[in-house]
Parts: C-alpha cells; sequence; structure tokens
C-alpha cells in the first residue's frame, strides 16, 4: 500500500509552493500534476477527491505531484482570484520537468472542482496539449475553457456545487463525452473507489496512445 510522503517546497511565483510527489513501483511512464479545490472554501492537496486522482495516476504508472495553491498550507504568498492559482500549477509542472527520469515523457494536468478549472486553464496555456487531462466536477463558473477532445470529465449526478447541467452545458458545443457517476454527490462520499477505478481504466486504455 502506498503511504503518504512527506510533503517539500519548491520555488513558485510568488514565493514557496508545499508540493508531495509520488512514484509508481515501477520507471514511471509520465509526469502527472493534480490541483485542488477552492483555497478559501478549504480546498487543499488533502482533499480526498485529490487523493483519489493521485493514487489512480500511480497505479496507472505515472509519477503524481499534487501541492497546495499559494496561501495554503506552507505556500507562500495569498489568494489572487485564480489567474495566480494558474501560474503556481505551471510553476510546478516546470520544475518536476526538470528531473530527468521525466522530462522526456508525457504530461497529464489533473484537478476537482476549482481545480478542474486551474487545470483546463494550464492546459490552455501550454503550446502541446498535454497527453491526459482529467477533470472532475470543474467548476464551470469560473469559465473552464475548452479542452482536448481525449479530455476525461467526471461528474456526479447529485452534485450540488457544480450542477451537472452546467457541467454539460459547457461539454455540449465541444461534443465533450462526460462521464456521469448516478447518484453521487460532489465529493464523491461513498464513492471514491467508484472514481479512482473510471480514472484508472482511461488512463490504462488510452497508454501509449496520446500525442
Amino acid at each position: 500500500m502506498i503511504g503518504r510522503p512527506d510533503s517539500t517546497t519548491i520555488d513558485g511565483p510568488s514565493g514557496l509552493i508545499e508540493v508531495v510527489l509520488e512514484d509508481p513501483a515501477t520507471a514511471p511512464i509520465g509526469l502527472a500534476v493534480i490541483a485542488h479545490p477552492h483555497p478559501q472554501m478549504g480546498g487543499t492537496m488533502d482533499n480526498k477527491v485529490v487523493h483519489t486522482l493521485s493514487k489512480a495516476f500511480v497505479l496507472a504508472g505515472w509519477r503524481a505531484v499534487r501541492f497546495n495553491f499559494r496561501g495554503i498550507g506552507q505556500s507562500e504568498g495569498a489568494w489572487n482570484e485564480g489567474v495566480g492559482e494558474v501560474d503556481d500549477l505551471l510553476a510546478v509542472l516546470a520544475h518536476h520537468r526538470t528531473d530527468p527520469a521525466v522530462q522526456s515523457l508525457p504530461v497529464a494536468l489533473a484537478g476537482f472542482s476549482f481545480g478542474g478549472f486551474i487545470a483546463a486553464s494550464a492546459s490552455a496555456r501550454l503550446p502541446q496539449a498535454p497527453s491526459e487531462l482529467v477533470l472532475v466536477s470543474p467548476a464551470t463558473r469560473y469559465g473552464v475553457p475548452n479542452v482536448p477532445a481525449h479530455t476525461l470529465v467526471v461528474q456526479g449526478e447529485e452534485d450540488d456545487v457544480v450542477s451537472m447541467t452546467s457541467v454539460l452545458d459547457w461539454a455540449r458545443p465541444q461534443a465533450l463525452p462526460v462521464t456521469v457517476v448516478p447518484g453521487v454527490g460532489h465529493f464523491f462520499h461513498g464513492q471514491l473507489g467508484v472514481l479512482r477505478d473510471r480514472v484508472l481504466r482511461h488512463l490504462r486504455g488510452t497508454a501509449g496512445t496520446s500525442a
């Protein structure tokens, strides 16, 4: 069983950023960076959905990095209305891409709720789309940009924070499929295993096929 490694800090655009890195049992096949829910509403990198996303990536063979946005935990700085938080994610990605073990490997971004908005926004700023983009209940109220066609979107049917209707309205013009988990609320209480397995199946099914 994979335990929680100690956190460390790296340099970021507004000071130090607290990160946790988890490696698979074998050499990683890619680098995944995972963003947490809204920092002003209690979101941190220790959120259970974020943990679940990290575990799914690790089980699929990826190096998973989760981090605290500026002003949360040991991360320095202050809330920047989503603008600086995208910069935080990109800084975490850039830092870990310097490791020779992963610098030539595929990149994945993932996020939950507000973190989904941040991951999608960061993806839009990369010179090349990430090989994997996984969004769980992306917070559409912030104006989530269009995403690559291979993006996995997972939504709880009974989400009362990010409504299924709002996610479908965002996805429809893109002809983007949305995986709906019946009877599940925003935090996937009691269904985290279902979420993990869905993400894991997606990652294993697309391994070696993404650009």
